[in-house]
């Protein structure tokens, strides 16, 4: 019985949390309430509380959680989190190691996307959530500069801006890809942005 109701807490969790996503998505951050995500999911306001103790929680859970889940950062004392395979590609730094590890981050851009454009709204107008999307940002730069660090490529001072250079890149191309008309292909688009990287972590 009680891994039953263990599921059913599980499956009430994300729930809330897919439906929040969505209605942010749909509506906007500003005008989606805690009475619509209950609503959406067929429950209360007073369960949504059990779950999340504000709207804003609910968005600090899709970042920590699903953004993070989906591009395969994990747990990092030094820094939030951390992407071990961006580490890896970046400390490699051959472009076979930079492109493989950039390809697998696009497959996951429909997943990320409407988090961190959701983020970017949420922040805009919520202060508890000022600088949600630029901490995972930069959580991702120290994951760059981790990678010099451990390669010894570059001088130290350089490191952390070639960072900031590279994700700024990788942001813009993965909120715009989808309705960009850049006159690439996918491939194309990503070869380019795997030599620029190269360029900038060598």
């Amino acid at each position: 019985m009680a891994n039953l109701r263990q599921a059913q807490k599980q499956m009430t969790r994300r729930l809330l949390l897919e439906s929040g996503l969505e209605l942010f998505k749909t509506k906007g951050y500003a005008a989606t309430t805690v009475d619509d995500i209950a609503t959406a999911v067929g429950t209360t306001r007073v369960t949504f509380y059990a779950y999340f103790p504000s709207r804003s929680e609910l968005m600090k859970t899709l970042i920590d959680e699903q953004l993070n889940e989906a591009l395969q950062r994990v747990s990092s004392p030094e820094h939030g989190s951390t992407a071990q395979g961006l580490v890896a590609a970046v400390t490699d730094g051959t472009p076979e190691a930079v492109t493989d590890w950039l390809r697998r981050t696009a497959d996951s851009w429909p997943a990320i996307r409407p988090i961190i454009r959701v983020g970017r709204d949420a922040a805009a107008i919520d202060p508890e959530l000022a600088h949600l999307v630029d901490r995972w940002l930069e959580e991702a730069i120290r994951d760059i500069e981790d990678g010099l660090t451990a390669a010894g490529r570059l001088d130290p001072h350089q490191r952390r801006f070639r960072g900031v250079l590279a994700m700024a890149e990788l942001d813009f191309v993965a909120q715009h890809w989808d309705g960009a008309d850049w006159k690439l292909t996918r491939e194309q688009m990503l070869d380019e942005l795997a030599a620029s990287w190269v360029r900038l972590l060598n």
